[in-house]
């Protein structure tokens, strides 16, 4: 869309109705116009393709969580190998849309100065080259492994995995009970004493005798519909211990697309004119 774009802006320059319109439109045909916009432009481009699933898998409104932690890593992987291996054909991409589009290129090879390039404000002596490679290009790539680390560490991983052990999906495929004993033991030793542990581990093995081949509990999708058929059937007073544990795996704040939707959704019904009528 960058021709047409730059199409638009600049008959925008030309025939906009006011000077602020002409003014703002000259100003970002201008940026559009450097080699700096055009080289972040392919950057974010590289990265956002390879985070797209990640973000897809993290909207879905029923969330396999063993499939977005498998998605966490690739993604990893990709930046990774994005940053260690592509710079090179990056900046040849760059090079050659610029000369297509007639965009001046610097001479990478040249010494980078930074402000008005007074030797004063001069921090170090580098290439070009070295600016957009080490100063632009690995430091955004750092910068989304570091978010990706710090949202998705090792604890954060480990209690998701961990935790679906208790989902219903597919007639309770991933159900484990050493790993359940794990979880509550590991990540939540304030909401269970020794002694409840013990219990907690004697309850698991009737459940899985009993509710994992209850008809009523077949085919359910999501540990909210599992707690709530519990509750129903009143078998939540005889696995009172697994109904807790239960209710704090589902306070883990996996996902958010439901309430982004439901923010989303109430546009719709709260707009600027039902804010001023009277009732």
């Amino acid at each position: 869309m960058y021709w047409a774009t730059m199409q638009v802006l600049k008959k925008m320059v030309s025939d906009g109705s006011t000077d602020d319109i002409r003014g703002e439109a000259k100003g970002v045909l201008m940026m559009m116009e450097t080699f700096d916009f055009m080289f972040m432009l392919h950057v974010m481009h590289r990265i956002l393709g390879i985070t797209y699933m990640l973000c897809r898998n993290l909207q879905e409104k029923t969330l396999d969580i063993l499939n977005a932690i498998d998605s966490i890593a690739t993604t990893k992987v990709l930046l990774l190998k994005l940053r260690n291996e592509s710079f090179d054909h990056l900046l040849m991409c760059v090079n050659s849309i610029c000369i297509e589009y007639e965009i001046e290129t610097p001479d990478m090879n040249a010494w980078y100065n930074e402000g008005t390039g007074r030797s004063c404000q001069q921090k170090s002596l580098v290439t070009i080259e070295h600016h957009y490679h080490f100063d632009m290009f690995n430091s955004v790539i750092d910068y989304q492994l570091e978010e990706l680390n710090y949202r998705f560490n090792d604890d954060a991983l480990e209690i998701l995995k961990l935790s679906c052990a208790l989902q219903p999906n597919d007639q309770f495929k991933l159900f484990d009970v050493d790993h359940i004993c794990i979880l509550a033991r590991k990540f939540y030793p304030a909401d269970f004493s020794d002694q409840e542990m013990h219990h907690l581990r004697c309850q698991l093995e009737h459940y899985e005798v009993d509710v994992l081949h209850h008809k009523c509990f077949q085919n359910l999708s999501s540990t909210s519909e599992l707690l709530e058929i519990l509750i129903r059937t009143n078998k939540s007073h005889h696995y009172n211990l697994v109904e807790r544990l239960i209710r704090l795996i589902l306070t883990l704040p996996v996902s958010t697309a439901s309430t982004e939707r439901a923010f989303s959704a109430m546009k719709r019904i709260k707009t600027d004119l039902r804010n001023r009528m009277e009732e």
